[in-house]
């Protein structure tokens, strides 16, 4: 979709706060420096997720000019990739944390969550996806789902809709969403709607593939307005990627049983469990699970007990096969083969 102006509707520039940087979200600048002057913060902590880590400098300097020298901005480098993955170190450094790119999992007058609505318009690429849904006289209605950077059109989408005779079916998921109709990397409880088809709007096609998954019984329509493009979840070559790393599990004898030392992704009770049950199973803690951090590990294969997004993004990359829970009581035998499932969080933690 092309932009008539030289900047985009969600620049700052377009929101009454005139910036010396191009923006295409709204950091919600006003908010954040309101906090500081109430707490008299003199050191203020931001957190951004990894595609947004090249804004932090131009927006710690807008920062400085609006909040005055007496405030110190601090940008975290930890990895992010969540509104569960926290700098939980910056944080109990700083009078104020922000966590920008994702609405809040967890209350705490702490964090103040940023979660970078986007501005794009929606209703181009919903009216194209009306080709690909089932029309409303051959369905009982349409499920409804977005990610935080979308929501603040929800109710948009939701009359785009109804508008043209589809009845729309939303909820909110469990008390680790944030919204009604909101859906996370690791959660789609907000999907288990009365409705045979559901239309994703957002960027991307991670979240939808994993909703395709956890609900395999629904027709998942794609309507991605930042790539301009409608297309349908198809998880074949994801399934046939998993059962590869199972069937390659299948033979392990040691096992590393990952458990992640995040605030929002560890999963004890499953991680110790397997521990209990297996012999050969070692519990290996980290805060980042990456390949190379594994590789040193004399393991026949892994099982992340931590966010789903290691396995399901990552797992190819390792040396080994890394397993989600559910994935490794089918390589042990617990399990049948056809029991395969995407990996969920459900509950805050």
């Amino acid at each position: 979709m092309s932009q008539e102006s030289e900047y985009t509707e969600g620049d700052l520039r377009n929101t009454g706060m005139r910036l010396k940087h191009d923006r295409e979200w709204d950091y919600e600048l006003e908010q954040i420096v309101e906090a500081i002057e109430e707490r008299d913060a003199t050191k203020v902590g931001l957190q951004f997720p990894e595609g947004l880590k090249r804004r932090g400098p131009a927006v710690a300097d807008d920062l400085r000019t609006l909040a005055g020298d007496d405030v110190t901005f601090m940008l975290s480098g930890q990895p992010c990739y969540g509104a569960c993955d926290l700098d939980t170190y910056l944080m109990k450094r700083t009078d104020v944390f922000v966590h920008f790119g994702h609405s809040p999992m967890k209350n705490t007058d702490k964090v103040i969550y940023v979660p970078l609505f986007s501005n794009v318009e929606v209703q181009p690429i919903m009216e194209e996806a009306l080709e690909t849904l089932e029309s409303p006289e051959e369905t009982e209605g349409v499920g409804l789902v977005t990610t935080a950077q979308h929501m603040n059109r929800y109710e948009e989408m939701r009359e785009f809709l109804e508008e043209r005779g589809y009845e729309v079916h939303s909820r909110r998921g469990d008390e680790r969403l944030t919204h009604e109709g909101q859906v996370l990397g690791c959660n789609y409880a907000s999907a288990d709607v009365p409705a045979d088809q559901v239309l994703y709007v957002g960027g991307g096609k991670f979240h939808p593939l994993g909703l395709a998954m956890e609900h395999p019984d629904k027709h998942v329509v794609i309507a991605d307005p930042v790539n301009n493009v409608v297309t349908v979840a198809d998880t074949e070559k994801f399934l046939k990627q998993r059962y590869g790393a199972v069937h390659r599990a299948m033979d392990a004898e040691k096992w590393g049983v990952i458990f992640c030392t995040k605030i929002g992704q560890g999963r004890w009770e499953q991680a110790q469990e397997i521990i209990d049950d297996n012999d050969n199973a070692y519990l290996i803690t980290m805060d980042e699970v990456t390949p190379d951090r594994l590789r040193n590990f004399d393991m026949d294969a892994f099982v992340n007990t931590g966010c789903p997004r290691i396995t399901t993004d990552d797992g190819p990359q390792f040396h080994k096969p890394m397993l989600t829970p559910g994935e490794y009581r089918i390589a042990v035998g617990d399990e049948p083969l056809d029991s395969l499932s995407f990996d969920t969080f459900h509950g805050t933690w």
